[in-house]
Parts: C-alpha cells; structure tokens; sequence
C-alpha cells in the first residue's frame, strides 16, 4: 500500500507541476535533479541512525532525504522505485589490499580441495609452458577437503618442472615445491631467517612451508609487465562495486605503485571506487616528493597513512604474544624488528606529521605499540593525529585500552577473522584468549574508535558483519559472546567510522545532504534479517556519485 500511496502521489504532483509550468510565474515549480529514490528504507547512518523513503541525488552528490513530501520540491527525468529494498551508504574498507596480477598468477580464494589446486597448477603449467614460474594466493587449509595445508610433494606431482609458490590467505606463509626451493638456495641445513620460519618435518627435511618470510623465495619471481598489471588491476578494483565496497584503504603500496594507480584513476571516464593507499616507510624522500606533487590527491585517489609491520600474523603463527602458543612451548612469535627500533620509527613518522595505521596482532605487539605510541604523543601531541592499529587480534590487557582511549589511538578491525581464521586460533590459543579473539564490543566499552575492515579474508563485508554480530566461527561455535556488536553498531563502523579513521567523514560515510551519493541497494534488510542469513545477503545495485556502477 504505500508502494502504491507513493507512485500515485508522484504521479499526481508531476501532472499537477505540469501544469503549474504553464504559468512561469508559479513559485512551487519542483527543482529538477538527476536522481530519485522512492520508496525505500533509507539508511542515513547520520547521528541519529535516521531511516527515510526518499533519497534525492544531485551534482553526484545528496540534496535531501525524506518523506514523500521530497517529490513536491525535487522532479527527475530518473525515478527508482526501491519497492522496499534497504539503502545503505557504500561500504569503506579500511584496511584490504587490491593488486593487479601476472598473468602466472592463480587465484586460490575459492580452493575447495588440494586435487582441485593440483589440477589449476597443472592447467598453469601448460599455459606457461617448462621453467615458468607460478604464483599464487588465497588457500586456507580450514577450507580444503583434505583438512590440511598443501605441501611441497603435492606441488611437486602437479608441476615438477614448474618452479611454484603459492601464498597463504592472509599472507603470511607461503609453499613452494622443490624447483622453486632449489633455485633460491634452501635446503634442509638453511637456518631460518630473522622473523621468520622454514618448516621441516620430523626427519628434518623440508615440507614447503615458509612462514613471514615467504620472500627468499619470492624474489626469484619475475616482474609482471606494466600492461599485465595495469588490466588485472582495473579487473579487480570494479570487481569492489560487486561487494557494495565504495571506498577503501590499500595497506601496502609504494610511491612507484601510487603512480600507476594514478595512470589508470587519471582516466575520468572510469568508474573505480575510491581509494586511499598506505605507504611503506622504506624511502621517506620518495613518500615525501610524492606528497609534494600531488598534495593529498583527491575524492578518487588519494594519499593515506604510513604502514608500519610490528610484528607478524596469526596463519603462522607468528604474532607476537604475552604468553607462549597453545602446545608449542615457549614460543611467542616475533616482532618485525627489534623494539628499539619499532619506537624510533614510530616517533620519526609521528614527528614527520604523517598519521599511522600500525600492524599488531598480538598482545604483546599491541601493548608495546601503545605504550610506545602514548610516551610520542606526551613528549609531543598533535592534535587530531588518527593513529590506529591494523587488526587487533588479541585483546590485550586492560591498562592498554585505557591509554589507547585517552591517547585517541584508534583501531579498524576484521571480525571476519574470527570466522575465516577459527581453525588458526583453535589451534594457537587457548581459553580467554581463544574466546576474545578479535574483540569488538571491549574497545568500543573503553571508548575506543572501532572501525570495521576486511584484509581480504574474505573481502565481502557480509563476513564481516555476520561475525561482528554473531561471533561465530565457520563451526558453528561461537566464541566470546560478550565481544558481539548491535547491526547498527556493524554498520556504522563499516561505512561512517571507516571514513572518519581516513579524514573523509565530511565527504562519506554517510547518506546526508552536502555528501557524495555513494549507495548501495540490498536484497535483504541488515536491521531486520535473521542472523543466520546475514552472509546470504547480496547487493543489488552500486551507486558511484549517484552513478549506478553495478546491477546484479
């Protein structure tokens, strides 16, 4: 009924301005505009958490949202009838990474089975042809009929005259068969390198497996072509509209690669989400020239923080913690550098005015990062700062999130985690630890800015959301109830807190007027849905600037 209510309304008030225009005089002509949402559930995420049935879009940019009474004032040529269907604004991921591809790369995000990897690197191979390298990235053996990781011998009998590595879902491990293992030199009596692990079974012979410092093996790889690159990459950036991603955050790029993104963002006729891309601290000068060039870039691509590797990942494990793994004696991981040498680069990078999204994983990382942080930000406070952490993987003691509250060190977490990687932290921790695996509601408590994100595992947001609200790993079980956010809260904290932890809250983030029309349709209500079906929900529509970019 109000579907109905709506549509005769509109009808009637444009034959009504119809005739209205006849008499130039007339003050109530509605102002034309390019587009119009009608009868929709509008979710502004403003400060109210407002819901409306009209959306109005100009310019690429909100004019209003409201009642029906909007369709006296506004008028266009392009009318949507949502028919219901819930609007949000366009998801911002703050911390993922887009790459565009060689063509010897295999993507392993949807890996059911080790036979099944054997039969794309057979396929590979006989693309490329003997001695080429393969590539790859995304397995997880959570996620593999065999319930384990592939190993050197099972690269072996799909390529043996193919030298092959393939990178964990995550990134931080890798298998390489023997070919790929022979040429960069590693054998059974190769130590392991600093930060890192070369597996080796009970005999002492290597399994494949390379933990953290995949690249002694890496580096043989040859550079995919300028061309290669630059396709792959607008392939997987549009790929974004699919997922309802508007805007997101690359983790991990240098000033050699912003100037490619720049090449292909400089084409205004394409349509790509809007990107903020983190540099590496390995050449200040260059980040610095850069900076000067281009300023802070612009509502298309822009300049974001520095990254900086505290210590490693929980696929390993390598994350550095408080107390020794689950069965591993006294292990504890590792921190990317000596801690030294972490505080002098957090204070140059602090002192050189750059914001910071800083990796912690572990405990132990998140506290010394923290207690680091808030001695830089006594000896020397800026205002305004938006330092955060990347990840947060571990909940670590109370003193820390209190002095990240009062320092304003913020956080943009992956909740997804909990369900993607529930087999790592079953089998790493244990107990407390186990259940407060990526915490959630606990910062928010301590009045810590949480944003939400998804570093790629998976990219979709709907993981996110669903683990976020649930806590449920992919058994089923859930872990840490008390760490479960509101839908609201998800939301919020995906699309308006995400902007805020990169500046762009004036811009994004939001459904308000003055802002850009970044939205999204959905097949289903995030407010209402059952829990279950959160993962089940899909985007419909993706607008860019009021520009629809994708229809399923």
């Amino acid at each position: 009924m109000l579907m109905l209510r709506i549509v005769v309304l509109f009808l009637s008030l444009s034959l009504l301005s119809s005739c209205r225009n006849e008499d130039p005089a007339d003050p109530v002509t509605p102002m034309d505009v390019d587009l119009i949402l009608v009868n929709g559930k509008v979710v502004t995420v403003d400060d109210d958490f407002s819901i409306h049935e009209v959306l109005v879009v100009d310019g690429g940019r909100i004019v209003a949202t409201g009642d029906a009474s909007l369709l006296v004032q506004y008028r266009s040529s392009a009318v949507t009838d949502l028919k219901g269907k819930t609007v949000l604004p366009g998801f911002y991921d703050s911390h993922t990474h887009i790459r565009g591809r060689a063509l010897r790369f295999i993507d392993l995000g949807d890996l059911s089975s080790i036979s099944e990897l054997q039969g794309l690197i057979k396929q590979k191979a006989q693309q490329l042809g003997a001695g080429e390298w393969i590539t790859g990235y995304g397995w997880s053996e959570d996620e593999l009929a065999e319930e384990r990781r592939p190993l050197r011998d099972d690269l072996d009998q799909a390529a043996p005259n193919n030298p092959v590595i393939l990178t964990r879902a995550g990134g931080h491990s890798a298998v390489a068969n023997s070919l790929a293992l022979d040429l960069a030199e590693i054998d059974r009596n190769t130590p392991d390198p600093e930060g890192g692990v070369i597996e080796r079974d009970s005999d002492g012979a290597l399994n494949g497996i390379i933990r953290e410092r995949q690249e002694i093996v890496g580096r043989l790889v040859p550079s995919a072509t300028y061309d290669e690159l630059l396709a792959s990459l607008q392939v997987n950036l549009t790929a974004l509209f699919s997922k309802g991603i508007t805007s997101f955050t690359d983790a991990s790029k240098t000033p050699q690669d912003y100037e490619r993104w720049e090449a292909l963002y400089a084409n205004e006729e394409l349509a790509l989400p809007r990107a903020s891309l983190q540099f590496q601290w390995h050449d200040p000068e260059a980040i610095t020239e850069l900076k000067e060039r281009v300023g802070d870039g612009n509502d298309r691509l822009k300049i974001g923080p520095i990254k900086v590797f505290a210590d490693g990942g929980f696929t390993g494990p390598a994350a550095y913690t408080l107390e020794p793994y689950r069965d591993q004696g006294d292990y504890r991981g590792y921190l990317n550098m000596p801690a030294g040498e972490l505080a002098d680069l957090l204070n140059e990078v602090h002192d050189a005015g750059w914001q910071m999204g800083i990796h912690a994983i572990g405990d132990a990382a998140i506290q010394l990062v923290v207690d680091t942080l808030s001695e830089t930000l006594e000896r020397s406070p800026r205002d305004d700062h938006r330092h955060y952490l990347n990840h947060f993987s571990m909940r670590p003691p109370e003193a820390t999130m209190q002095k990240m509250a009062v320092h304003s060190i913020h956080i943009t977490q992956q909740p997804n985690f909990t369900y993607t990687l529930e087999g790592r932290y079953v089998a790493n921790l244990d107990g407390w630890r186990l259940e407060h695996n990526n915490p959630v509601r606990s910062p928010m408590s301590h009045g810590i800015v949480v944003a939400l994100s998804s570093d790629i595992l998976p990219i979709g947001p709907m993981v996110g959301l669903y683990s976020a609200v649930t806590r449920q790993g992919m058994s089923g079980r859930v872990y840490g109830p008390d760490e479960a956010i509101a839908m609201e809260e998800a939301i919020r904290a995906y699309t308006m807190t995400s902007a805020y932890l990169n500046f762009d809250e004036h811009a994004r983030g939001s459904l308000e007027p003055g802002k850009l029309a970044d939205m999204i349709v959905l097949s289903d209500d995030l407010l209402t849905v059952d829990p279950d079906r959160i993962r089940d929900v899909q985007v419909e529509q993706t607008y860019l600037g009021g520009q629809l970019v994708f229809e399923r």
